[in-house]
């Protein structure tokens, strides 16, 4: 019998997913090592619920991955604080939510943070307050970049953009409308235009909060990041743009971008059935990646340990 496109698509999906094993533990990290000569780190959203739901158990499995693998940073995605942010540099919640509860040794490394439309329901300033005393806490600006190398000969250009600014529904958000009503977005834009442009890494990643296209039923797919960002990301050739907002984790492409969903570092959120992604899973969790001077590799793990998916994305000339 002649196989259907139906068929190879769906053979196609399930050889790609790296079946479900047991439970991370010290010593015994099924991800396995990462690859020699690699930059390490972790990728988590939606995060900041002074350790209830599924934080706290997030948090235990994503230190043991961080330390099997020698992570370098954590990259965070936004939503920082549930459910509207912080008021002051010494606010509560930058204890209760972050200091007690990302406690492993492998987590107290640099935190590279953004802003999620959570945070702008508070003050935003005063998570910028609180990197100038904190310096775990990376947060130099709203939108910024990092240079990191990857070996001697291979570097890795990551920028943090600031998404909610751009979200048009927010102009009429009681808390979130006065704080992005003094955001230049096209400002923005011209800067991450011009950073890209500029960049001479090899590799280059953007990190926003909300997501291009997603299989998220709470939000899904955004027109302002498809009508502004995406075309950006495709001029540059960005390899990769990492998201949170929709409380689940998944793994997508448009054309050689790839398009990284982890915003499920507290709860989760259903997501569209059938699936029109290689992957998408509604289960808290985080992603680990892993950049050589040839490979991104990304680790989808969810809040009991288990490897849920892998993926590795081959380095295309920007």
């Amino acid at each position: 019998m002649p196989v259907t496109r139906r068929d190879f698509v769906r053979t196609l999906f399930v050889a790609s997913q790296t079946a479900v094993i047991s439970r991370l533990v010290p010593g015994n990290l099924h991800a396995g090592e990462p690859p020699a000569l690699s930059l390490n780190f972790a990728v988590i959203g939606d995060w900041g619920r002074k350790g209830r739901t599924d934080q706290m158990e997030v948090s235990q499995q994503m230190g043991l991955a961080c330390k099997k693998a020698a992570a370098t940073f954590v990259i965070s995605l936004g939503d920082n604080f549930y459910e509207v942010g912080v008021k002051d540099a010494t606010d509560p919640q930058f204890q209760e939510s972050y200091e007690n509860v990302y406690t492993a040794d492998s987590l107290k490394v640099p935190w590279y943070v953004i802003l999620g439309n959570h945070d702008y329901c508070g003050n935003c300033d005063a998570q910028l307050e609180f990197a100038k005393t904190h310096s775990r806490w990376g947060m130099p600006a709203r939108y910024y970049s990092q240079v990191h190398n990857v070996d001697p000969a291979t570097k890795v250009e990551i920028f943090y953009i600031d998404t909610s600014p751009f979200i048009l529904a927010y102009q009429h958000h009681a808390l979130i409308a006065p704080n992005i009503a003094t955001q230049n977005t096209a400002e923005q834009l011209a800067w991450l235009d011009k950073a890209l442009a500029a960049s001479t890494a090899q590799w280059k990643l953007v990190m926003g909060h909300h997501p291009i296209y997603s299989s998220g039923l709470a939000h899904g797919n955004q027109p302002e990041m498809i009508e502004h960002l995406l075309p950006l990301l495709q001029k540059h050739r960005v390899h990769a743009y990492f998201a949170g907002h929709d409380h689940d984790l998944e793994y997508l492409k448009v054309g050689d971008l790839n398009l990284i969903i982890s915003g499920a570092g507290s709860e989760h959120r259903e997501v569209k059935h059938p699936n029109t992604s290689p992957f998408s899973r509604s289960v808290s969790g985080f992603v680990m990646t892993s950049l050589t001077a040839d490979i991104l590799h990304l680790q989808f793990i969810d809040n009991n340990g288990n490897l849920l998916y892998t993926a590795a994305a081959q380095h295309t000339p920007a």
